[in-house]
């Protein structure tokens, strides 16, 4: 299993939860909106624990800190599944699919 770094890994969420927010303001329905801001929220409580991290430790290796960001992961599989249906605007769906692939393929230990 590839070990990758801290950094990477808050790099990759910062994107992941630019393209959640933008994808949020996009879609219509509460549904919807409440199943992105689940997400949202749960990438938001991972990115909090690692930005309380020393940049020294930026170069270890990562591994989920929350355990709401791992109950979101198969949320995040759902909504890759679904991106048709759940975004309305092509370009958002194309990049938030590329975000999503990023984040979905960190390891959990």
């Amino acid at each position: 299993m590839a070990v990758i770094s801290i950094a990477r890994v808050t790099t990759i969420l910062e994107e992941l939860l630019a393209g959640l927010d933008q994808a949020y303001w996009e879609t219509t329905g509460i549904d919807r909106k409440d199943f992105f801001y689940d997400i949202i929220s749960a990438v938001h409580l991972e990115l909090s624990e690692l930005n309380k991290l020393s940049v020294q430790d930026h170069d270890l290796g990562w591994e989920p800190i929350t355990q709401e960001f791992r109950a979101a992961r198969p949320k995040l599989s759902k909504l890759r599944k679904l991106l048709d249906e759940f975004v309305l605007r092509s370009t958002t769906a194309a990049r938030l699919e590329l975000l999503i692939n990023d984040a979905v393929v960190l390891p959990l230990r």
